[in-house]
C-alpha cells in the first residue's frame, strides 16, 4: 500500500559515533549520507516487468572533536557509491510471481582511488512470491552478495493486511515493518531495516585497498505523506544499532550505536491517460 517512488532523494544523519585511536585519544564523529535514485522502466508487459535503477550515494564521517582528525579520508564527502539496480517481476499465473533483483556498485574514496582500483560489489536474489488471499502474500528465495566477503542468505517475504488500515510487511534479511494507514495520504510505520556500507579507501603496498565496512539496523518510526498525486515525503527517527564495524587506522569502537534520522523526498511515476478514455 506504500506509494511508488520514481525519483528518490534522501539524507541521513547518525550522530555520536565514538572511536579510540592508537594514541589513546577518543574522537567523536557523525555519519552523514546523501542518496539519490531513479527507476526507469525497460519492459512492461502483461506477464513481465523489468526496471532499471541508477543510484548515487555520498557519505562522510564528520569530525566533531577538537584537534586533528585521525581518519580524514572518511570525511569531506569523498566516500561515494555509483550503483545500478535491475529488478524483474515475472508473473506465473494470477496469484504467483518470480521476483529477481540485482545490484552492482563501486564504492570507495574516489579522491584517493580511481574507478579501476575500486572492486565491483554485487548482489543477486531470486524469490518466489505467492498471493494466498487478497490480504496475504508469502514468499521465499535466496540472496547472494559479494561485498568485501561472499555471503549467501535465505530470503523470506510476508505481507499481511489485518484490516484496511493495519498490516505487516516483512522482507528478511532487509526489513520488517508494522504499517498503519492514518488516511489515504498518510502512513505510519514501526520498522527495523538493515543498513550495510562498504568503502574501499586507499591502495596498500600489496595491491589491495583498505576497507571500511559496517552493518547497522535502523529501528524506529517512519511517517510517509503523499503531496498530491505526484510527490511525497517520508521522515524517519529512531535508533541505529551497530552489528558489525570494521574501521581503519586501528580504530577501536567505543560507541557505534545511537540516534539516527532520515528525511526523504520522492516523485511518483507519471500517469499517462490513453487517448479516447473518459
Amino acid at each position: 500500500m506504500a506509494p511508488s517512488k520514481w525519483l528518490t532523494f534522501r539524507t541521513t544523519h547518525a550522530p555520536g559515533k565514538v572511536y579510540r585511536f592508537p594514541n589513546g585519544a577518543t574522537k567523536t564523529f557523525t555519519n552523514e549520507e546523501i542518496y539519490a535514485r531513479a527507476w526507469l522502466p525497460l519492459v512492461h508487459k502483461k506477464n513481465i516487468a523489468v526496471v532499471l535503477g541508477p543510484n548515487y550515494r555520498t557519505e562522510q564521517l564528520e569530525f566533531k572533536s577538537r584537534g586533528e582528525n585521525p581518519v580524514s579520508n572518511l570525511e569531506g564527502w569523498n566516500l561515494k557509491t555509483f550503483g545500478l539496480d535491475l529488478n524483474s517481476f515475472v508473473r506465473l499465473d494470477t496469484t504467483s510471481w518470480i521476483v529477481l533483483t540485482s545490484h552492482i556498485n563501486k564504492s570507495g574514496n574516489f579522491a584517493l582511488l580511481s574507478a579501476k582500483q575500486v572492486p565491483l560489489n554485487y548482489t543477486f536474489s531470486a524469490s518466489y512470491l505467492k498471493r494466498k488471499s487478497p490480504n496475504k502474500e508469502i514468499g521465499a528465495g535466496i540472496i547472494f552478495n559479494k561485498s568485501y566477503k561472499l555471503t549467501f542468505l535465505p530470503v523470506f517475504i510476508f505481507n499481511y493486511n489485518f484490516s484496511e488500515k493495519e498490516g505487516v510487511e516483512i522482507m528478511l534479511p532487509k526489513k520488517m515493518a508494522w504499517r498503519h494507514n492514518l488516511s489515504p495520504t498518510d502512513i505510519l510505520y514501526f520498522k527495523a531495516e538493515s543498513v550495510t556500507r562498504t568503502y574501499y579507501l586507499s591502495q596498500s603496498s600489496v595491491g589491495t585497498p583498505d576497507v571500511c565496512r559496517r552493518i547497522d539496523v535502523d529501528m524506529g518510526i517512519s511517517y510517509n505523506r503523499k503531496l498530491g498525486n505526484f510527490a511525497g515525503v517520508e521522515i524517519f527517527g529512531g535508533y541505529r544499532q551497530n552489528i558489525s564495524n570494521k574501521m581503519v587506522h586501528d580504530a577501536v569502537p567505543v560507541r557505534t550505536s545511537g540516534l539516527a534520522a532520515t528525511i526523504e523526498f520522492y516523485v511518483q511515476p507519471p500517469r499517462f491517460k490513453g487517448k479516447g478514455r473518459k
